[in-house]
């Protein structure tokens, strides 16, 4: 059998969906699947506590390169630089010609670069994990514990999934901690932006503001710290 990463990324979703590409898969439909996957104990007792009851995610401390799906994010930078912490081991596990595809996507954009709160997929030509959503949780690395950084990048996220059926289907997302690394943003403050985003993207229980007190309040909901004045 060929290197997985010699199949197209088109080769590899035929191979997934037709049962091919992992034993025992066939064909599917269905919403996207969300596993949160991490090795930090207080981040998964976050990830539970958060997305308590919400339905279609599960929650998986392990290694998120081994882990089966159709996806995985990188919540790079906006630059598409994936030589540190988790995208290191992305470039290992894809290639790291994956970065060069990542950079090459994001040069093609008419500001030249991904913003935090925007995503877009990359295919990985992996077969058993044939696409990359890159969503970044900050321009540079940097500290990120006044923001609602999480809350934008995981919006992106799962949007970009959902329109990503329409074309060739991601149906299992495997997803980080968002900016718990360099970023620094407490793994409770993390979860819980996270999981607004879910319930507002997933489940459509989003409310757009009625007013300019009612949007702060919302932000300060996401994040205190991030208030300038109450």
């Amino acid at each position: 059998m060929r290197d997985s990463r010699s199949l197209p990324a088109a080769s590899a979703w035929f191979l997934r969906k037709t049962g091919l590409g992992r034993p025992g898969h066939g064909p599917e439909d269905g919403p996207v699947k969300i596993t949160l996957c991490d090795r930090q104990d207080r981040l998964i007792d976050a990830w539970r506590h958060a997305f308590e009851g919400l339905p279609g995610v599960a929650i998986a401390s392990s290694d998120i390169c081994h882990l089966p799906c159709d996806a995985i994010v990188s919540p790079a930078n906006s630059f598409g630089f994936m030589d540190g912490g988790l995208d290191h081991m992305l470039s290992d596990r894809f290639g790291w010609d994956l970065q060069t595809r990542v950079q090459k996507a994001i040069q093609a954009r008419p500001l030249r670069e991904l913003l935090v709160g925007e995503a877009m997929v990359i295919p990985t030509e992996d077969v058993r994990v044939p696409w990359l959503i890159c969503a970044p949780t900050m321009r540079v690395p940097m500290r990120i514990t006044t923001s609602v950084n999480a809350y934008l990048a995981m919006k992106a996220i799962l949007i970009a999934a959902k329109s990503h059926c329409e074309e060739i289907a991601i149906e299992h997302v495997a997803v980080p901690g968002l900016g718990t690394g360099v970023g620094h943003l407490a793994p409770e403050v993390s979860a819980a932006q996270m999981a607004k985003a879910y319930r507002e993207v997933m489940l459509d229980e989003h409310r757009y503001p009625g007013s300019f007190n009612e949007a702060q309040r919302m932000h300060c909901e996401l994040n205190r710290t991030a208030m300038l004045y109450d």
